[in-house]
């Protein structure tokens, strides 16, 4: 894909699943990419493997529920052209199983994490004369399904600060879309497969879970990476204020 230059991606939780994915596929696409993650053990990983690929990376262990520690991250970072914000948590259970504790636990990450990088991204935006943000939503944000209460609460959240954002800075240069998967199998939906169900159970889960979307498999991270690159490159110039669902048809029945 070509790029007029070369650009500085910020890329939270890159280091594992869809974050790995779209970091990979920015720095193939010749971006310098800069990964903002709490795991330094995957977020290094995945550094390594850009780089032995050819590519241009870097990663700084940050909390981005942490205020401070998403202010630290920026102020290593002198450039921002890119952010994607992609870091986020599970969490299961309707209305009568989310504690108050629970609540805070997914609105610190999901909500409070893309609102800090936001903050202290967009001021380096305006100063560069703009730049690209793209929110990792989820067909939640649009559908209801069931237990998930908190989880969809987070994901409108991000929805809905992506319109706030693209509309307030669409004459400064600066684009805001978000994409909105359904479910994508990652190293998480792998492990949670493998620690909540049997030898034997797991097989009909798998298929369950395919057979959710329509198209009757799950998304793989590279197809989210593919749509994430285009969105946030010269190609997709004319867009802000989107939501792409990539969903093998889960929203076209309901």
């Amino acid at each position: 894909m070509h790029q007029s230059k070369v650009k500085t991606a910020i890329v939270t939780g890159g280091g594992a699943g869809i974050g790995q994915a779209i970091s990979s596929r920015l720095a193939s696409d010749g971006h310098h990419v800069v990964i903002l993650d709490y795991s330094e053990e995957t977020a290094a990983e995945t550094v390594e493997s850009i780089r032995a690929s050819g590519g241009n990376a870097k990663y700084i262990v940050t909390d981005v529920g942490s205020t401070e520690s998403v202010r630290d991250a920026f102020d290593q970072i002198p450039q921002v052209d890119i952010l994607v914000n992609n870091a986020g948590i599970a969490s299961i259970g309707n209305l009568e199983a989310c504690t108050p504790d629970e609540l805070d636990r997914v609105y610190r990450v999901n909500v409070k994490g893309v609102y800090h990088c936001l903050y202290f991204a967009i001021p380096k935006m305006l100063e560069s004369g703009g730049g690209v943000v793209l929110s990792l939503a989820s067909v939640v944000s649009k559908v209801a399904i069931p237990d998930r209460f908190a989880y969809s609460m987070s994901k409108g959240a991000v929805l809905t600060m992506t319109l706030s954002v693209a509309r307030d800075y669409v004459d400064k240069g600066i684009r805001a879309n978000c994409i909105c998967p359904a479910r994508v199998r990652t190293p998480f939906v792998e492990g949670f497969l493998k620690n909540s169900y049997s030898d034997e159970e797991r097989p009909a889960m798998e298929e369950k879970l395919a057979k959710a979307q329509p198209i009757g498999r799950m998304g793989e991270p590279s197809e989210i990476a593919g749509l994430a690159a285009f969105l946030c490159s010269d190609e997709a110039s004319f867009i802000t204020g989107s939501a792409y669902d990539i969903d093998g048809g889960f929203t076209l029945l309901r």
